[in-house]
């Protein structure tokens, strides 16, 4: 099993934030405090959402007859991740 990035602290569930970096080939490092990836700020849920959306080329339709839900449950869904993403103000 592929580990999985951690995205939230494990004690007060607070968005963890990236301080180091690290290149394989030849060990540098560098080092701060970068916030994660739009993405990565995103519930598993809504990643996959986003997945399904790409993989469909931005149809809903067909993420709807795909997942097996109505066209509005899904257009509901996508209205809920564009608020989501704008109160993470980015």
């Amino acid at each position: 099993m592929k580990a999985k990035l951690p995205t939230q602290c494990p004690s007060c569930e607070t968005l963890l934030s990236v301080t180091q970096l690290t290149c394989e080939s030849c060990q540098t490092v560098v080092q701060g405090n970068y916030p994660l990836p739009i993405f990565l700020q995103l519930s598993p849920k809504e990643q996959e959402f986003i997945l399904q959306f790409f993989l469909t080329s931005g149809s809903l339709k067909e993420m709807a007859s795909q997942l097996g839900i109505s066209y509005p449950t899904v257009r509901n869904q996508l209205d809920d991740m564009i608020q989501h993403i704008k109160d993470l103000n980015i």
